[in-house]
């Protein structure tokens, strides 16, 4: 268990800032990640096309675009 949170998030930071970003690494963790995603067949669900294109349509209605200072009614 931390105790102390904020020296954590000190060392956290400094260990965060301290390593060097690695191209190669990240995209072996996204592939990695990827051949999982595709193994537990949550990436060849038939219905995906269909459950963005309302997530899409979800967004248009809830991001609607107004001049600053109107009101939308």
């Amino acid at each position: 268990m931390i105790k102390n949170r904020a020296l954590w998030n000190e060392w956290e930071t400094a260990y965060i800032r301290s390593q060097r970003p690695d191209f190669a690494r990240s995209l072996r963790i996204v592939e990695a990640l990827y051949a999982e995603a595709r193994a537990l067949g949550a990436l060849d669900r038939p219905d995906l096309p269909d459950r963005l294109a309302h997530k899409i349509r979800l967004a248009r209605a809830l991001n609607v675009r107004t001049a600053a200072g109107t009101n939308r009614g």
